[in-house]
């Protein structure tokens, strides 16, 4: 659980940097530019990020339903050697999926100005600029395919967590329930929030758009997960409770 939380804190830490840092920036300058390679750049990684990091919350999902529902057999199907392919399945399926969608939409002819209603260079936006309707199509054909896919992961992982919460249901224990439900239910919330904002933003229709709604969409599916995450995980941790406990009456 340990290794995949490692690598989960890599890719929060790396997706909220790659938007953030630089909105903060220009706010600071009073300015909106960032450079084409720029925002080619900012495009990859972000999609990068926030696909490698759905993909491993899907495996966690995984994770815990084996240590819960099939704990002998743990071992044998979620050894070292297995879960660090899992975890490079991952980080591989993000950036061959970033590298995809980067390559096809900065391939489109740009002829609608060069001014995006967004606080980071996101595909939708982008695509408004395009004078192509026939490579739009095939990128928004693209993006129908991957909300599919995300959605599959998500049933994947509600399938997953309803097994569990039988499992722990069956505990005699209160403090056993708590436990669990206190990590299981924040997590599945973040993640069913993570989809159902990204799905959205991606595919909702042209006619409802508006600047306000993109950048409350874009907040939700970019910046919150990677924010609540650790407060979800690091809460598990009696010793971390404590001490901030400490922190916080001081």
């Amino acid at each position: 659980m340990y290794f995949f939380l490692l690598n989960l804190s890599v890719l929060d830490l790396g997706s909220i940097s790659t938007t953030v840092p630089k909105s903060m920036a220009n706010s600071l300058w009073d300015t909106r530019d960032i450079s084409y390679a720029g925002c080619a750049a900012q495009l990859f990684f972000c999609i990068f990020f926030v696909t490698a990091e759905f993909c491993l919350l899907t495996i966690m999902a995984y994770d815990r339903y084996v240590a819960i529902c099939k704990p002998l057999h743990y071992g044998t199907l979620l050894g070292s050697r297995a879960c660090v392919h899992m975890a490079a399945a991952a980080w591989g399926s993000g950036f061959l999926y970033a590298l995809l969608h980067t390559a096809n939409t900065f391939s489109l002819p740009l002829c609608q100005g060069n001014a995006l209603d967004q606080f980071f260079c996101e595909i939708p936006q982008i695509l408004k600029l395009s004078c192509s309707d026939s490579d739009s199509l095939r990128e928004i054909g693209l993006i129908v395919v991957s909300a599919l896919v995300a959605s599959l992961c998500l049933l994947f992982i509600v399938l997953s967590y309803v097994q569990i919460f039988r499992a722990v249901l069956r505990i005699p224990s209160e403090q056993g329930w708590h436990k669990a439900f206190s990590t299981c239910l924040p997590h599945l919330a973040v993640v069913s929030l993570f989809v159902s904002t990204g799905t959205f933003a991606y595919l909702k229709p042209p006619s409802i758009s508006s600047p306000i709604l993109d950048l409350v969409l874009a907040v939700l599916y970019s910046v919150v997960p990677p924010v609540v995450n650790p407060l979800i995980y690091s809460m598990r941790n009696q010793e971390l409770k404590e001490t901030l406990w400490k922190l916080m009456t001081r």
